[in-house]
């Protein structure tokens, strides 16, 4: 990329719902970045969306070799189903190209880690959209958690449901779908950024009641880490629940609650308790997907690492092979250690103004929709 470039130019590559509701709209406010090229299979797609933004170049995945080594991009934002990230992103690296990749960062934990050799070989830099890194409510917890106001952190607990429509790639065990992949990743970030510590020991709970939506996964997961020092973060994560989403925080001297935690679609309410008293601020939605495109932007104009590397993209992703091990054997799993040495914090925040959600074309949300 030339040295006096003010922009980076993205190729988004993959147009189903999270690309076309969220991502693509979101460059209408990141002034460092350009919508320069779309990937998708669908020749119709290519055509509408193309129009829709006025975007000249699309490619097929056949010629997405191609297309990032054709100079015409400088990074691309993975928007691929699970079992995708790793092959798109190792092209793009390989060729220079730096990538930013959908959470969970890839399958499993190997995986993950061929996509950061193949990075530090290309030269180009990797990044995991996690865009809570950049929000201004889920900062907020974090700073009040490094702080001490509610003294040492102790106890994390996490919901996070919805419902799931039959035969959606979030159900396809092909695809490395199901709810703890897909939804517990945010909890076991969230964890993990509010202790600013690794787990110890996991271990977790499949549920079924047989619904034929999730035939070869689960329908819902329960789990629990183990921190050092005697710290503990539970959550539930489920495709057949009612929408629900909140973290909370217990210290040894208050606690906090972000509701909802996860959620880009609504502003979100920080609540905090110490010694009796409470409050709560709101914190209006936001452009969060602009927020992270243009902070992996400003990292690659500037020449800087991201602080969610493909590390932390790891990090989540063998807790989560972890886990299943443990569901799989009915029995806790020790984790070796492992270092972190970023964490988010509020340098980070990226309050962009909000966007419309864009409208769908053949494609569909989660739950249904168009």
């Amino acid at each position: 990329m030339p040295e006096q470039s003010r922009k980076v130019r993205y190729a988004v590559v993959g147009l189903g719902w999270i690309a076309q509701e969220c991502v693509l709209p979101a460059f209408a406010n990141t002034p460092n970045c350009e919508l320069a090229a779309l990937v998708t299979g669908d020749p119709e797609k290519a055509r509408e969306i193309g129009s829709r933004y006025g975007v000249r170049r699309t490619a097929s995945y056949d010629d997405y070799e191609k297309l990032v080594r054709s100079g015409d991009i400088d990074a691309v934002f993975i928007a691929l189903p699970n079992h995708l990230h790793k092959d798109f992103t190792i092209a793009a690296v390989r060729a220079g190209v730096h990538a930013l990749c959908e959470k969970p960062m890839a399958a499993n934990a190997a995986e993950c880690e061929e996509m950061i050799r193949a990075a530090e070989q290309g030269g180009a830099k990797i990044m995991i959209g996690y865009r809570l890194h950049f929000e201004p409510a889920n900062l907020k917890a974090i700073s009040l958690v490094a702080s001490g106001r509610i003294g040492e952190p102790r106890v994390f607990t996490s919901v996070f449901c919805q419902q799931v429509q039959q035969g959606n790639i979030r159900v396809r065990k092909d695809a490395a779908g199901g709810p703890l992949p897909d939804m517990g990743v945010y909890q076991i970030n969230a964890a993990r950024y509010l202790f600013r510590e690794e787990p110890v020991e996991v271990g977790a709970t499949g549920l079924d009641r047989g619904d034929p939506r999730f035939d070869g996964v689960h329908e819902a997961v329960s789990a629990m880490m183990r921190l050092p020092g005697e710290r503990v973060a539970n959550f539930t994560c489920s495709f057949g629940a009612a929408s629900s989403d909140s973290s909370y925080l217990v210290g040894a001297e208050g606690w906090l609650r972000l509701s909802p935690g996860f959620d880009f679609g609504q502003q979100k309410r920080l609540a905090l308790s110490i010694g009796g008293s409470f409050e709560e601020e709101a914190f209006p939605r936001c452009n969060e997907f602009g927020g992270e495109l243009a902070y992996f932007a400003d990292c690659i104009l500037n020449n800087t690492d991201p602080e969610p590397d493909g590390r932390e993209g790891l990090a989540d992703v063998r807790i989560v092979d972890a886990m299943l091990e443990s569901i799989r054997t009915q029995k806790p799993v020790a984790l070796a250690p492992f270092e972190k040495k970023t964490r988010p914090d509020e340098s980070m925040k990226r309050e962009l103004p909000p966007v419309p959600f864009a409208k769908l074309f053949r494609a569909a949300k989660p739950g249904g929709g168009s």
